[in-house]
């Protein structure tokens, strides 16, 4: 594990995107206590309010404080990413590893069915799935999910294939093993880091895939804050008022970036050709 996270460290980029993935999650964690407001309260009278003063950040044109708004926002944004790419690997994950452990038609079958999934842009798929179940949490966390499961399917499979030939697993199948016990006892154990580095990545496109949703007003209902939603609102105001879709863009570059940069991290210190072990 010391080796693991002083390879991970050793990138300085990766020490970044950890300090910006923080901030997000801690700013979502500690709403509650550091929003100065509260983030649906309106006051008309305070509406477009320039950055600074009784509201760091400015109010939008229901005089809600943005800072606030962003805070909480992170919440919704942290809560989708983290509930649909968890989805897509647990589900994902769990068809590759069998696919490719069976092999033979099956295996033919179900990729030909992931291959259909990925025909299909992941923002074009989110955006269907929604429109037809409605806009709602767990039918953003769906739509995500299925938009994932393919490619997870398809990172889980292709190591399965060559696992399932070497000695540890003839010799677990020799001794008696299930099936199950060689899958997720021997087999998992040793695909599990290459499922975790996609994971990080695909929670950047989540985020942004449920920030796009919510610009085009397929996200959370309002008066919920999120940061798509922030950004549709401010581009109404955005020669006036810029800072309202600044702040919100901002705050989803930083995440994005941080988890692009995790992800990398990730992938450098668990390949031995490129973290040099």
């Amino acid at each position: 594990m010391k080796r693991f996270l002083a390879a991970m460290l050793r990138n300085p980029t990766t020490s970044i995107g950890i300090v910006l993935c923080g901030l997000v999650v801690l700013g979502a964690v500690l709403a509650p206590w550091i929003a100065p407001y509260d983030p649906v309260d309106q006051n008309i009278i305070e509406r477009l309010q320039p950055p600074g003063g009784d509201f760091l950040l400015g109010t939008d044109t229901y005089g809600r404080d943005v800072l606030s708004r962003i805070l909480w926002g992170a919440r919704i944004s942290l809560v989708i990413a983290v509930t649909s790419i968890g989805s897509a690997i647990l589900i994902g994950g769990a068809i590759g590893m069998v696919s490719g452990y069976v092999g033979g038609r099956f295996d033919l079958f179900m990729m030909q069915l992931m291959d259909i999934m990925l025909s299909f842009p992941s923002l074009i798929l989110g955006l269907i799935v929604v429109a037809l179940l409605g806009p709602e949490l767990i039918n953003l966390v769906i739509a995500i999910s299925l938009t994932a499961i393919a490619p997870f399917a398809r990172i889980a499979r292709a190591p399965v294939l060559t696992l399932k030939e070497r000695a540890f697993v003839e010799a677990g199948r020799a001794l008696g093993f299930s099936h199950a016990r060689v899958l997720f006892v021997h087999i998992l154990p040793n695909i599990l880091s290459e499922v975790l580095v996609m994971g990080s990545l695909w929670m950047a496109t989540a985020v942004r895939t449920e920030a796009s949703l919510s610009f085009i007003g397929l996200g959370v209902k309002p008066p919920t804050a999120t940061w798509g939603g922030m950004m549709r609102d401010g581009f109404e105001n955005i020669l006036d008022a810029p800072w309202l879709s600044i702040w919100p863009g901002i705050a989803i570059l930083m995440l994005v970036l941080g988890l692009n940069m995790v992800g990398d991290g990730l992938r450098d210190a668990t390949d031995p050709k490129l973290s040099g072990t």
